[in-house]
C-alpha cells in the first residue's frame, strides 16, 4: 500500500464515522446527495478519492461542517502528493528545475538511486541537453529547452555547498545507455570518472551482476523524511513513516553491493573502452 492508498483509507474511514456518528445510513447519504450508492462504499473504502464538492456535501448531510476545512486540507495533500508530469510540466519544464533546487536546498543529506540514466546533478549541459529533448517531446508542455537546460545545470551548484553531502548509488546498466550520439555519451562517462573523485559526493555503482533485491525504480531521499519517486506518467513524494522504511531498507540492500573509489573508476573506465580506443579516458 502507498501513501497515497493509506490516506484515502484512513480518510474513508474518517468520513463513515462521521456518517454513523449522524445516524445516517450509506443509502440515505446517497439518496440525500444525489450520487450511486457504490460512491459511498467505495469513498469509505478507500477506493475512490472525493473531490472538495463530495466532501461539502457529505459534511452538509451529517451536520459536520466543521469538519470540512481539515478533510480539504486532507484531499489536496494526496493531490499534491500525487503530481502528473502534464501538470508539473504544463508551464514549462525549467519550473520544475528551479523547484527541484529549493529541496535540493532545503536537505543536508540527499541519496538516491538512478537507473536507466544517472542523476539531474551529475548530467553534463549536453547529456541534459539530450534528456530533457526527449522529456519535452514524450511528455509534452511548453518547449522552453534552453531555459530547463540552464535551470538543470544551475541545480548542480549544491553538489559543492559544503551544508550538504550526496550519497548517491547509480545502476551500471545507466552507463550504456544510448543518449545522444558517441560525443555526449563518452563526455558523460568522463564526467562521471572526475564525479567519483568530489568532496561532497560520494558516488557508488551499482554493478550489474548483483543479487535480487526487489523490483526497485529510481528514487531520491531527502534526509530520512521525504522521498520522492518518478514514474512514467507522474511523480510520487513519500512520507509515510511506514513506506519510507521501504525504501531505506531497499537503499542499505543496494549501497552494499555498490562499487566506490577506484572501483567504480574501473566499471566507469569499462563503458568507455567499449566506445573504443580512441575515446579512453586520459
Amino acid at each position: 500500500m502507498t501513501d497515497i492508498d493509506e490516506t484515502r483509507r484512513v480518510l474513508g474511514a474518517r468520513l463513515r464515522e462521521l456518517r454513523k456518528q449522524a445516524g445516517i445510513t450509506g443509502v440515505a447519504l446517497a439518496r440525500s446527495a444525489e450520487w450511486p450508492q457504490s460512491k459511498v462504499s467505495k469513498i469509505e473504502c478507500g477506493q475512490q478519492l472525493p473531490s472538495e464538492q463530495d466532501l461539502a456535501d457529505w459534511c452538509r448531510i451529517a451536520g459536520a461542517d466543521f469538519q470540512l476545512p481539515d478533510l480539504i486540507a486532507t484531499v489536496r495533500n494526496v493531490h499534491a502528493a500525487y503530481q502528473e508530469w502534464k501538470r508539473i510540466t504544463a508551464g514549462g519544464h525549467a519550473p520544475r528545475q528551479r523547484r527541484g533546487l529549493r529541496l535540493d536546498t532545503s536537505a543536508s543529506l540527499i541519496r538516491g538511486y538512478a537507473q536507466p540514466i544517472p542523476f539531474a546533478w551529475l548530467q553534463t549541459r549536453d547529456y541534459a541537453t539530450e534528456i530533457l529533448a526527449r522529456c519535452i517531446e514524450f511528455v509534452g508542455g511548453t518547449d522552453d529547452l534552453a531555459d530547463a537546460v540552464n535551470s538543470r545545470i544551475r541545480r548542480q551548484q549544491v553538489l559543492h555547498d559544503p551544508k550538504h553531502h550526496f550519497h548517491l548509488l547509480l545502476d551500471q546498466a545507466a552507463l550504456y545507455t544510448r543518449v545522444g550520439d558517441e560525443a555526449v555519451r563518452v563526455g558523460q562517462l568522463r564526467h562521471l570518472l572526475e564525479v567519483v573523485t568530489w568532496p561532497r559526493v560520494t558516488l557508488g555503482i551499482v554493478p550489474l551482476e548483483r543479487e535480487f533485491i526487489y523490483v526497485i525504480p529510481s528514487f531520491t531521499m531527502f534526509d530520512r523524511h521525504t522521498i520522492r519517486v518518478e514514474t512514467v506518467s507522474a511523480e510520487l513524494t513519500i512520507t509515510q513513516p511506514r513506506e519510507l522504511a521501504y525504501y531505506e531498507k531497499a537503499w542499505a540492500a543496494l549501497q552494499a553491493q555498490a562499487a566506490y573509489g577506484a572501483a567504480a573508476r574501473v566499471l566507469i573506465q569499462a563503458a568507455i573502452d567499449r566506445r573504443g580506443s580512441d575515446t579512453r579516458y586520459r
